[in-house]
């Protein structure tokens, strides 16, 4: 099983008239610090605050009559969480979502306001996918993966299609692309798409150092796990192990993972804040990370990066700014 071009261009045209087309965008401070010419495409300007919208409604917008009568159930810590809720909201589907305690409470709250019901919890002594595969058995209901899905990933490499297209209306061919890591679904959908498109560009996904798996899954050449019990502001970005599915895109068409600390990820957000004049959470700003701190050198260079998401608590955005007032 994978995912080809042509099932992201059917998924463009799904989500056509209701996906937002989000912008690409340029920052003249980011290119001076870096000497490259940077393009920033950001999906915290998506619905519900992060890209996972595209992939939860060509997911959803695909059920047959009996699958949206009896629902979706998901799991997820946040942002694939709204995004189903608000698919099933759009599409008049049931949605239950399976979310943990601490997750951010911006994104129970909107999770709860878009519609769904919320199952929560605890992250140490229970298993979200037992749970939800036990609500899914008993209401005959849809489970929908938040990465390890065709429809999912094909539905989140339309935002690198349009990447695409985007920096070609601007006359410019990336030389390479950074893209935040967890589950490895927006990176399995947006290298599909840049790769198909731009086979030159070199692809680079970005871990945040507490979930390193990909990273650590490149070096031995199989899929690596983590404790997953390290702390990390990056809650959407908290997944101990690539998917079978991501990853087996992934490992052919990425040319490298990076790995960011979480103070270089709070000064991302803090300058994503002043600079580019976006509220990006610390797991959507990891590309932006990895770009400041130099983990390359692509001085002289044209090279585009996604901010995967803006639903951040306003503690968290205070912290990051307090700690990088001048980023």
């Amino acid at each position: 099983m994978t995912v080809s071009l042509t099932d992201i261009e059917h998924a463009l045209e799904r989500l056509s008239g209701t996906a937002l087309r989000t912008p690409l965008l340029r920052c003249k401070e980011l290119s001076e610090r870096t000497g490259a010419s940077v393009l920033i495409k950001p999906e915290n300007l998506q619905h519900i605050g992060a890209f996972k919208f595209r992939g939860a409604y060509n997911r959803l917008a695909q059920l047959d009559q009996d699958e949206q009568r009896a629902g979706v159930v998901a799991f997820s810590s946040g942002n694939h969480a709204q995004g189903v809720a608000y698919a099933a909201k759009l599409l008049g589907i049931p949605a239950t979502i399976v979310m943990p305690t601490d997750a951010p409470r911006i994104k129970l709250e909107n999770t709860r306001r878009l519609g769904a019901e919320v199952r929560l919890y605890e992250r140490q002594g229970e298993s979200r996918e037992q749970i939800a595969s036990a609500i899914a058995a008993e209401r005959g209901a849809v489970l929908v993966p938040s990465y390890d899905d065709p429809d999912i990933i094909a539905g989140q490499g339309t935002c690198g299609y349009e990447l695409v297209e985007q920096a070609a209306a601007l006359g410019m061919r990336p030389a390479a692309l950074l893209v935040p890591c967890g589950g490895g679904g927006l990176l399995a959908g947006v290298s599909t798409a840049v790769k198909a498109l731009l086979p030159e560009t070199a692809i680079y996904g970005v871990e945040p150092e507490n979930f390193d798996d990909h990273a650590r899954s490149w070096k031995s050449g199989a899929r690596e796990s983590v404790p997953g019990t390290h702390p990390t502001l990056c809650d959407s970005l908290m997944t101990p192990t690539p998917g079978a599915l991501t990853w087996s895109i992934n490992q052919t068409t990425v040319s490298d993972f990076l790995v960011v600390t979480e103070d270089e990820v709070r000064h991302a957000v803090s300058f994503a804040f002043r600079y580019l004049k976006l509220v990006v959470e610390p797991g959507g700003a990891v590309a932006l990370a990895a770009l400041l701190s130099k983990k390359l050198n692509l001085e002289g260079q044209e090279l585009a990066l996604i901010l995967s998401g803006g639903n951040i608590d306003p503690l968290v955005l205070d912290n990051c700014l307090s700690e990088y007032p001048d980023p």
